[in-house]
């Protein structure tokens, strides 16, 4: 698999990327959080936040996943969405908070998201990575998976009119 780093949201980056989230949230779409729409406005957002950075990974030139993040500090909105206070020593360090990670069907299963996910954190100048998590997602799968990587759930965030409620995780970035 080959990745390939995009520090900005350019226009074929940002195609790329819906393509794929498409295809990988496809039973989820109908839902107004997951809606294309939803994700095309968040990705806009994030794409113009400091230390934007995206990694696609490409099979026979076929892109079939990405993870993406940017840089947080303290008193960043994504701190203030947490439930409880977070505690100082997390919301101290600069920290790459990893917005999206997917992977389509057909490469699921093979490690390609692990690879993806290192990759984007190859490098990073932040000291810890942090990511928001449906609890009910793959059964709870997914939190497993995050749990396997190193994550440790922190915190919870409530649910919004279009969000469930999620659970917020961190761990070190490898230096």
């Amino acid at each position: 698999m080959e990745l390939r780093h995009h520090p900005r949201l350019t226009e074929p980056v940002r195609r790329t990327l819906v393509d794929v989230y498409s295809d990988v949230r496809a039973p989820l779409l109908h839902l107004p959080n997951y809606a294309v729409t939803a994700f095309a406005e968040r990705l806009d957002q994030h794409g113009s936040e400091p230390g934007f950075e995206a990694v696609i990974g490409y099979d026979a030139g076929l892109p079939v996943g990405y993870a993406y993040g940017s840089t947080i500090e303290s008193g960043d909105r994504w701190w203030a969405r947490m439930g409880r206070p977070t505690p100082g020593e997390i919301t101290a360090h600069p920290t790459l908070a990893l917005k999206e990670i997917g992977v389509r069907s057909r490469w699921r299963g093979t490690g390609a998201a692990r690879r993806i996910h290192d990759e984007l954190l190859a490098g990073r100048s932040e000291v810890q990575v942090a990511l928001m998590v449906n609890p009910a997602a793959g059964d709870g799968k997914v939190v497993a998976l995050y749990q396997a990587w190193g994550y440790e759930p922190f915190n919870e965030v409530p649910p919004t009119s279009e969000a469930p409620p999620l659970i917020a995780m961190v761990r070190p970035i490898p230096t």
